[in-house]
């Protein structure tokens, strides 16, 4: 992974997200509800309701310990499990901010699959140029990253302690790139 971070302010993710609406709408995918990965894939989510008016239901998988040390393998911290009946036979769209190992996204999948929906779509903001450590199972046909990056570091805005500073960071960033 690059040292180089990569910033990402609110207007970016949004303007990101309405793109994807429109992709996942024109590729004749019409998701019943939305399920969210936490904690990266709730801001996302609630963006994607905006453009898609569904309801979200969240999860929390964790890839991390509370010491930020790497877990053999994701772990359920929340789950819907008092509405897994309305899984059945719907078309979900799951998101998450990014797909950095797919371990998470991979788990999460695995999971809600056996709830046997109609379709799960995978959806992010950002998928890491990088081999995969877990890949999709087949029944995931529809999958839309907004962007394709190198391994790095990614800022992600609610994550900043100041706002301003790390808007200023992705200006900076950007100009650089130019």
């Amino acid at each position: 992974m690059s040292d180089e971070k990569y910033y990402v302010t609110y207007n970016t993710i949004h303007n990101a997200v309405k793109r994807l609406s429109e992709k996942v709408l024109e590729s004749g995918f019409d998701p019943d509800l939305i399920v969210a990965i936490g904690s990266g894939g709730f801001i996302p989510a609630r963006i994607m309701k905006t453009f898609i008016n569904r309801p979200i239901f969240a999860v929390g998988i964790s890839y991390y310990g509370v010491d930020n040390r790497h877990l053999e393998s994701p772990q359920k911290i929340q789950w819907i499990d008092e509405v897994e009946q309305k899984l059945t036979g719907k078309k979900i769209l799951l998101i998450d901010e990014v797909d950095d190992t797919r371990a998470t996204l991979s788990y999460c999948v695995k999971e809600l699959l056996r709830h046997e929906p109609e379709e799960i779509a995978v959806l992010v903001i950002h998928n890491k140029k990088k081999k995969k450590d877990a890949e999709f199972p087949p029944e995931i046909k529809r999958y839309f990253p907004a962007k394709e990056i190198d391994d790095r570091w990614i800022k992600y805005p609610w994550d900043a302690e100041d706002i301003e500073d790390h808007d200023q960071c992705e200006k900076s960033m950007k100009e650089h790139n130019a």
